[in-house]
């Protein structure tokens, strides 16, 4: 991918004295890094989005229609001269492409990731939006999966606050703000042996529908 963890420190103290953006240093660590493509987004203000479309159905929290993406190896002086171009564009990552995501509600997914990592299970990253959900990254699949893995589990019928998202969707990414309502934040950060690998989602799915269930009960 192009670049060590001792690079990446150089990395960040070296756009640190280049003046360079908090958004850029963490789009150049998610492509350089952890391999992962990345495109600006629109941002928001007051439920207003900056794509300039009064009727947007996602305002803050979609790539911008005229920008193209960042690819995975792309160099922070790649990043720079990108995002240079849409000053204050939000960072957002593509899903079913190196990861699709299991989205559930924030405390569900505080008490399942306490759980699964007391049981020794392979966790990839997760983060937390401001708007409260957790967003586990799976192997991609995992969405269009969804339904036949919970009617194998037994969880088909049940009323879950449990989606996937997959192809053609995008999350937004740490540091940036989600919809005008604050940022998104690591609840477990990448790391080097599960970003471009993440976990399958039958490892963590029955526990994720279990605790949804016990949630809604």
């Amino acid at each position: 991918m192009g670049f060590t963890i001792g690079g990446i420190r150089e990395m960040r103290s070296g756009s640190r004295r280049r003046g360079r953006t908090t958004e850029c240093t963490a789009v150049a660590e998610y492509t350089g890094l952890w391999g992962w493509d990345a495109v600006p987004g629109a941002r928001a203000a007051a439920g207003v989005c900056s794509c300039g479309d009064a009727r947007c159905g996602s305002p803050g929290a979609h790539p911008l229609a005229f920008a193209g993406e960042v690819h995975a190896g792309a160099t922070l002086d790649e990043v720079s001269k990108a995002w240079g171009e849409f000053p204050g564009a939000s960072v957002l990552l593509p899903v079913g492409r190196s990861f699709d995501v299991l989205d559930v509600a924030e405390a569900a997914g505080r008490r399942a990731l306490v759980r699964l990592e007391r049981m020794g299970l392979p966790l990839g990253p997760v983060t937390v939006t401001p708007d409260g959900r957790a967003q586990f990254f799976v192997a991609p699949g995992a969405a269009e999966e969804l339904p036949q893995l919970l009617y194998r589990m037994g969880w088909d019928d049940a009323d879950l606050d449990l989606r996937g998202l997959g192809r053609g969707t995008h999350v937004t990414a740490p540091p940036s703000d989600h919809g005008g309502l604050g940022p998104v934040g690591w609840l477990r950060p990448p790391a080097l042996e599960t970003a471009g690998r993440p976990p399958q989602a039958r490892l963590l799915l029955g526990t994720l529908a279990y605790i949804c269930h016990r949630s809604a009960a």
